[in-house]
């Protein structure tokens, strides 16, 4: 029998691309947990199967019935499992083995305005995570992916003046942490202190990722680039920018954040973590100039100085992923950029 998947926060922008590419790649079965709270699509709106039916208040897809949507906090889920581990077979009448791999994407997310916003409803993630590790360190799935976050390095790094190219042993547990960035880099930071415990302490295999500034086609208008992209697609001028649009981000395509999620699963178990990057400074200024370049004009620059833009540069240093286990982002920005234009016109035309 094929082995069963467990995805945490499946319908999510990472979590879908996720489950596409084992849906591909693999002949396992993926169950995915989802609240949509995010306002994240349901998979009849990303899935190229369609809904083949419904068992109570689960949506099963394909003929091959490989994609099982459950919508709901992951943190009930997780409370029924611990209550009967095998209630996924005994409520519905399954005959599934125990979950293989988890990936665990479930979280409260969104862009700066979330970050800044509302820094307590993202706090709690803490709560989130804090129940996953609980529960599979008694649970013992083969392999756990936890996704940290760029956000969880040292603040004073990433400053104007001080802009460096954040390397992993920038986070060390027994030396220097550092402030993290706001409620969301805190509780991304003892995310990964939980998944070192969980291995080490209870031999789970889990490994822990660092994405910087992932974006793709179908990543939602709340997040910088696909915005920029349907604004230059609009012919936007004067083209607006958050702040003064000096600061800059290290850009990953999401197809290349997928490899690199995967490579990781392959080679790592002891929950250390690992940058998910470009290794590249682009400032959002540039992001623009690429955007309008495709879309030929060259509007007025208007900067929002009133908006919020968090550090001001945090881009990655790749050279322990690419000297380890010889990984490389393939997808260029101008490549990537390009997508993601192109999406943004077609969403265009189609209103």
């Amino acid at each position: 029998m094929s082995k069963i998947h467990l995805v945490s926060g499946g319908c999510g922008f990472v979590g879908r691309n996720l489950v596409k590419r084992l849906l591909k790649t693999t002949q396992d079965t993926i169950l995915v947990i989802d609240d949509l709270s995010a306002g994240t699509p349901m998979p009849d709106e990303w899935h190229n199967e369609p809904l083949q039916k419904e068992i109570q208040d689960l949506r099963i897809y394909g003929p091959n019935e490989r994609l099982i949507f459950r919508k709901g906090d992951f943190r009930d889920f997780l409370y029924e499992i611990r209550k009967e581990p095998d209630f996924i077979n005994k409520r519905y009448g399954f005959n599934f083995p125990r979950f293989s791999d988890v990936y665990h994407f479930a979280a409260i997310v969104g862009g700066r305005a979330k970050i800044d916003g509302d820094p307590m409803v993202v706090a709690l993630d803490l709560s989130i995570d804090a129940e996953l590790f609980y529960w599979v360190c008694n649970y013992k799935p083969a392999r756990v992916l936890y996704p940290s976050s760029s956000a969880a390095y040292p603040i004073d790094q990433q400053t104007e003046q001080d802009a460096v190219a954040l390397k992993e042993s920038d986070i060390r547990f027994d030396g220097r942490l550092g402030q993290p960035d706001m409620t969301y880099g805190w509780s991304k930071l003892t995310g990964e202190y939980l998944a070192q415990i969980a291995a080490k302490y209870y031999g789970i295999s889990v490994a822990c990722i660092r994405p910087f500034s992932g974006y793709g086609e179908d990543q939602d208008l709340t997040y910088p680039i696909p915005a920029i992209a349907a604004r230059a697609a609009a012919k936007e001028n004067p083209f607006e920018v958050w702040g003064s649009g000096k600061q800059g981000r290290d850009f990953v395509h999401i197809d290349d954040c997928i490899d690199a999620i995967l490579m990781a699963m392959d080679n790592i178990s002891d929950g250390s973590a690992i940058n998910i990057g470009s290794g590249k400074l682009t400032s959002f200024l540039e992001i623009i100039e690429v955007f309008c370049k495709i879309a030929g004009y060259s509007p007025t620059i208007k900067p929002l100085l009133d908006k919020p833009v968090g550090v001001h540069s945090r881009y990655s240093d790749m050279s322990y992923v690419e000297n380890k286990f010889g990984w490389k982002p393939k997808i260029s920005i101008e490549e990537g950029m390009r997508r993601v234009y192109e999406k943004a016109l077609q969403r265009k035309k189609g209103n």
